[in-house]
């Protein structure tokens, strides 16, 4: 499979809970993002991934090759699986690998997956979360290409590009070509928050990029190939698939929710904010029906707003669970958030200065969810929004000279 060299735009730089409700109002606060100076535009344009271009790539795959596929519950062509619509298609899909959350996306988060076979297809299944997070020699055996089709949500600590970095460097020491079938990213309208430092890289953070990066799948695979970050300076056979109708000032509604605790658009787009939270003592709804969309503990001082935590799939076990929690529901923040993208850093800052026992309030994980110690640490000095955010101004300013050579689609 040849590598394409695709024309790119450079960017213009514009700096069952039980729920009893009470929605946190809106401020308006400076925001120092790389993002639109407009709102994020309604377009009347039909936006379709790449899976469901069929014409663009099945008829390359179809005849002897044994083809294996990385694929979730998000992996559809309309209403039909991919792999379904692939050996429908006469296909020799002989192997599925997936990520963390399953091949049906119903795992907790950080849950061991298992090896399976699909009951559907009679198709073996192989995990790539857990102790076995890279395709081995073995499990590419025979395989002459990968299929890659994962709906990704556009932050960095969202591990679905760690596994694509991770197949990309297993198809290279193998050779075997890797095809990316794009899909549209929902939080792609804005680039936000600290870089990455290689001394924290783990699972959740694998590259110097910002937590929300602004990239498609297929945009950062091209990234990570050609900037030399895959192990051993190893280089992908790499090709791709683009949408059609997209483009990185589009919103676009997920058709499937990508893992248990994103069950809708708000916990979506809520998500590189709120997701900080778990790396300190605030649940983030886990075990309620709108996780990712309200935060709490049951020692919250303001009592107007509360959620118990229950045991439920993909939340078996959550934080405090069967627990009372106070705290704050941000679902009716979500349209300011489109208006105007951004990490909201105000309300970490304002939950560490309400909690009694600052020092139990960060986790170690913390660390690991921003790549650096230095937020932590503005934060505990009491750093406001804006100051902290203008520290990243400089970082941002360079990964996204890095990030517009890639770029395949018209930008923000």
């Amino acid at each position: 499979m040849r590598f394409r060299f695709l024309p790119y735009i450079l960017t213009s730089v514009l700096l069952t809970g039980c729920i009893h409700s009470r929605k946190v109002q809106e401020t308006e606060v400076q925001h120092v993002a790389i993002n639109s100076s407009k709102p994020i535009a309604s377009l009347k344009v039909v936006i379709k991934p790449a899976a469901e271009r069929t014409h663009k790539y099945f008829h390359n795959i179809k005849g002897e090759k044994n083809v294996a596929v990385v694929a979730n519950q998000t992996s559809l062509i309309k209403h039909t699986h991919l792999v379904d619509s692939m050996l429908n298609a006469g296909i020799n899909v002989v192997k599925v690998f997936t990520p963390e959350h399953g091949f049906r996306g119903s795992a907790d988060a950080g849950a061991m997956v298992n090896d399976e076979t699909d009951e559907k297809t009679g198709l073996p299944i192989v995990s790539l979360y857990g102790n076995h997070k890279k395709p081995s020699a073995d499990d590419l055996k025979d395989i002459e290409v990968v299929v890659f089709d994962l709906q990704d949500v556009g932050a960095r600590f969202y591990t679905y590009i760690s596994t694509m970095t991770l197949v990309m460097e297993a198809c290279a020491e193998q050779k075997i070509p890797l095809l990316i079938l794009d899909r549209p990213n929902p939080n792609g309208f804005y680039l936000d928050g600290p870089i990455l430092e290689a001394k924290h890289q783990s699972f959740i953070g694998m590259h110097p990029v910002p937590v929300v990066h602004g990239m498609t799948m297929a945009e950062y695979a091209y990234m990570v190939n050609e900037e030399g970050w895959l192990a051993n300076g190893v280089k992908c056979d790499l090709d791709w698939i683009e949408c059609s109708g997209y483009n990185h000032r589009s919103f676009y509604n997920l058709p499937v929710k990508p893992s248990p605790n994103l069950p809708d658009m708000n916990s979506v787009i809520l998500y590189p904010s709120i997701c900080f939270f778990e790396g300190t003592r605030v649940s983030v709804g886990r075990g309620t029906e709108i996780p990712f969309s309200v935060i709490g503990y049951p020692e919250y001082t303001d009592k107007s707003f509360s959620f118990t935590p229950l045991s439920r799939p993909g939340a078996m076990s959550p934080p405090y669970m069967e627990q009372l929690c106070y705290g704050i529901d941000f679902r009716d923040s979500v349209p300011a958030l489109k208006e105007n993208p951004g990490l909201r850093l105000q309300w970490l800052i304002d939950m560490y200065q309400a909690d009694t026992n600052k020092t139990t309030f960060f986790t170690s994980f913390f660390t690991k969810l921003a790549g650096t110690e230095i937020l932590r640490k503005q934060i505990e000095a009491g750093m406001d929004e804006l100051s902290i955010k203008q520290t990243w101004e400089a970082d941002l300013l360079k990964f996204n000279e890095i990030r517009s050579k890639y770029l395949l689609y018209k930008d923000f």
